[in-house]
């Protein structure tokens, strides 16, 4: 029997990139796997959304006066409700109607739905038109 031994040299330099490079292709390929999964996007709160952020306007009209709800959304909170142009003219011939939204814009924001409003005994018609206003813009925002 005659047996031939072989003899392998390997650099260490060459061990080392070989190592480094198969780490680098398998972090490649981890991160893949993460970034592409079905549902690695979803939202960490475990709440879905309900908005496509951004702000929305509805009009709504007092008196021959053209007035614009602005309501600032999240992809799941209303956050801020207002009036986008209100001016000092408006604000001299409907006194309650800042108030008013005030109101309704504190009672949506404490439970984030436009459910069970209560509206001011003041001013019942123009809260109901402002409330109106504020659906239709909710409605704009709402993810279908």
């Amino acid at each position: 029997m005659s047996s031939r031994t072989k003899i392998v040299v390997l650099h260490m330099k060459e061990i080392i990139y070989t190592a480094i490079f198969a780490a680098l292709g398998i972090l490649l390929i981890v991160l893949l796997v993460i970034m592409f999964r079905p549902g690695g996007r979803d939202s960490t709160s475990g709440e879905k959304q309900q908005y496509h952020p951004g702000i929305y306007t509805s009009a709504l009209t007092l008196n021959n006066t053209n007035l614009e709800v602005e309501v600032a959304v999240d992809e799941s909170r209303i956050n801020s409700i207002r009036f986008s142009n209100l001016d000092e003219t408006v604000t001299t011939m409907f006194p309650l109607i800042q108030p008013a939204i005030e109101d309704i814009a504190d009672q949506i924001y404490e439970s984030q739905s436009l459910e069970e409003i209560s509206l001011s005994e003041d001013t019942p018609y123009t809260s109901q038109i402002i409330l109106d206003a504020i659906r239709d813009a909710v409605r704009k925002a709402a993810v279908e």
